[in-house]
């Protein structure tokens, strides 16, 4: 933790840009794969990360990207809904963060987990990773070189990788993959010479859509959740408990605002990354400052309209590849969220709730209210929450 205290202010550049580095490739995959803008992505992690450190009084070192959780849902409330519509939902989404904050300030972090217990959180995750697997292959078979190159790539460097690398698996298989497309197969780079160097990200203003906001906002149970976690990790990385101090009603509230702002200009939901936390355990530079140049870089490279036409140029396939791994780990995380906190699926209560969002789920079950439907990942979740708080509990706690 020394080293904060001796960084001059262009060694704090240096190493905040290194922070954006390693949350680069996760930040832009987001709208490259749900067709929003990656440097409107990369202007709302920036300005979200800077919401979020002025909610948290500038004492949290953390770092606000695109959010995975809201991969498949976007996808298919901007088929429903349209963008307009869905970036409403955005929106909800903050909201439910805010809710989730009050709840917090007024009942403890106890009352949320006893809404959102392992047995509902975990099957969540899993479904949120499955649901996409289809997509992955789908965008993978078109080239398979590829997409296994990138996929190779991404796991090589997970399993091999040292220091600052073994932290950016997903860009490492991007640019690798991106490099055998230019060498041995048509990339068109026509757009990327007729971008201009500079121009500002697309924003689009949201269209209120209350089907929108019901499909999106239970959605937010996963990222909440997930949100609790990050801020444990980033205790346990720099010695504070920023659970106390400003408090994780403050560090939720600032999550959500920063989710909020991402829907009003054209943004995808932002959330806590565990890479980041991940490299600041790693260099032991603490100091939030450093969290917030790096969102001020973010912002800088979002108005370079080179780099967001060479992303929009990335072969399909080598996106694909790096699904493939990035949604099975997703998977794995909800299976792990269930064995880390021992969650017994023989009990049968256990059991029905958790294959109950999965069958919702996986299912594609639609739920329609007049004019209005929810569907998909939020209305498992949202069935999930319902039965955990409904069904009799008659689990005996017993001594080994």
């Amino acid at each position: 933790m020394e080293k904060n205290q001796h960084l001059n202010p262009f060694q704090k550049t240096v190493v905040g840009v290194q922070f954006l580095f390693v949350a680069f490739g996760a930040t832009v995959l987001v709208p490259l794969l749900v067709g929003l803008d990656p440097s409107t992505a990369l202007f709302t992690a920036g300005l979200g990360t800077l919401i979020f450190h002025l909610v948290t009084k500038g004492k949290v070192p953390i770092f606000l990207g695109s959010s995975f959780a809201f991969i498949a849902p976007i996808l298919k409330a901007t088929e429903l809904y349209g963008l307009p519509g869905t970036l409403s939902g955005f929106v909800a989404v903050g909201a439910v963060y805010g809710i989730m904050s009050l709840l917090i300030k007024w009942r403890g972090i106890s009352f949320i987990h006893r809404l959102f217990p392992p047995v509902v959180v975990g099957p969540v995750i899993i479904l949120i990773g499955l649901s996409l697997a289809g997509t992955g292959v789908n965008m993978a078979k078109d080239n398979w070189i590829l997409a296994l190159v990138a996929l190779f790539t991404a796991v090589c460097v997970t399993m091999l990788g040292k220091g600052l690398l073994k932290l950016i698996p997903i860009f490492s298989g991007i640019i690798v993959g991106y490099v055998v497309g230019l060498l041995f197969f048509d990339i068109d780079l026509a757009p990327v010479a007729a971008a201009p160097w500079f121009s500002l990200p697309q924003f689009v203003t949201p269209q209120f859509s209350l089907e929108a906001v019901l499909f999106l906002a239970p959605v937010a149970i996963a990222p909440v959740i997930e949100h609790v976690g990050d801020i444990y990790a980033v205790n346990s990385v720099t010695g504070k408990d920023f659970v106390k101090d400003p408090g994780l009603h403050r560090t939720m509230l600032g999550d959500g605002l920063a989710c909020a702002a991402a829907g009003i200009i054209g943004g995808p939901p932002v959330t806590t990354y565990s890479e980041v936390t991940g490299a600041i355990s790693l260099t032991k530079i603490t100091d939030p400052v450093v969290i917030r140049i790096a969102a001020v870089a973010g912002i800088l490279f979002s108005v370079f309209g080179k780099v967001s036409a060479l992303l929009k140029t990335i072969p399909a396939p080598v996106l694909g590849g790096i699904m493939m791994l990035l949604f099975g780990t997703i998977a794995s995380v909800g299976i792990n969220n269930l064995i880390r906190n021992k969650t017994d699926l023989g009990n049968t209560r256990n059991l029905i709730i958790s294959s109950l969002i999965l069958t919702f789920g996986i299912g594609g079950a639609v739920f329609q209210f007049g004019e209005f439907t929810i569907a998909g990942i939020g209305l498992a979740s949202l069935i999930g929450v319902i039965l955990n708080l409904i069904l009799p509990n008659h689990t005996k706690v017993t001594h080994e």
